[in-house]
């Protein structure tokens, strides 16, 4: 593992002993997998940001829960335009089940991302998933993480690889990840700043799917990681917090409400063009005022 577990944030240190602790499967899962980067492209074709909406009862770095059924939370996303969804299945810590993964999974029709923190190959087998997640942070370097990738593809999984600096993103490739996440929240103090991955984004190579993960709260949030070079937007809080669909559908249509904001500058700009008086030489004072 990190030799460097140390200087995590205990409660991502706590995470991480429950998740060594864990159990796996009874049997090797087969799975055939909705493909996440075939729906980020249909969903860019139809005029929306791909969005991971992700279903998160709770989190150690939120306040409260939602104790609707998540089912009817997940094609409430769907509805609202999600192009994939993201499903907690670590118990502990989010208050998520591989049995909320299937449920969810049997009621959507779009790809679906097991969320939870696997460090050994048999907890690959707990459950069925479109998309399992790998974090580089959790693994010890690159052959552990190439093996672990390895094992979800040959059962069928695609696999995010989630980085934080530069130094992960290489780890990643070098394993041979073709979805890579970066996470804008560092693990070791849990604050979240949004330029680790505008620094970060220019080391993933353009064939690789690249996802911002973290931090995405408002519209400009989402402009910010598109214009970075993020393909998708993995959102949790921001989405539980409220009416979900609503949420979903703010954050797909960002970019189409910004153009449509644009427009309506620009046609504004027009008239008031059309209507300015152009001050002579003979006009005594001209106002500038506007206020």
């Amino acid at each position: 593992m990190d030799a460097n577990e140390d200087q995590l944030a205990p409660a991502v240190r706590s995470i991480l002993a429950h998740a060594r602790d864990r159990e796996g499967g009874n049997e090797r899962v087969a799975v055939a997998a909705r493909s996440l980067p075939e729906a980020f492209a249909a969903a860019e074709a139809a005029g929306r940001v791909p969005v991971i909406a992700e279903v998160k009862p709770t989190s150690p770095t939120t306040e409260g829960t939602r104790s609707e059924d998540p089912v009817a939370l997940a094609q409430e996303m769907v509805a609202g335009g999600a192009a994939a969804l993201s499903v907690l299945t670590e118990p502990e810590h989010f208050g998520g089940s591989t049995e909320t993964l299937e449920r969810v999974r049997e009621a959507v029709d779009v790809p679906v991302l097991r969320k939870d923190f696997v460090v050994r190959e048999e907890q690959l087998d707990a459950v069925a998933a479109d998309v399992v997640l790998l974090i580089v942070r959790f693994l010890d370097g690159v052959e552990e993480l190439s093996r672990l990738l390895s094992a979800a593809e040959d059962r069928g999984f695609q696999v995010l690889v989630e980085a934080h600096t530069s130094e992960e993103v290489e780890t990643a490739l070098a394993a041979g990840a073709s979805i890579v996440g970066v996470n804008n929240r560092d693990l070791s103090r849990l604050e979240v700043d949004l330029s680790t991955f505008e620094s970060v984004a220019p080391t993933v190579p353009d064939d690789v799917t690249l996802i911002a993960e973290s931090g995405v709260t408002a519209p400009a949030d989402a402009r910010r990681m598109r214009a970075a070079g993020a393909d998708a937007l993995l959102i949790g809080s921001a989405i539980m917090d409220g009416d979900v669909r609503e949420n979903t559908r703010r954050f797909a249509t960002v970019e189409r409400t910004a153009d449509d904001e644009t427009a309506d500058d620009e046609t504004a700009d027009d008239e008031t063009t059309d209507d300015t008086v152009t001050p002579t030489e003979d006009d005594e004072t001209v106002s500038t005022d506007t206020t």
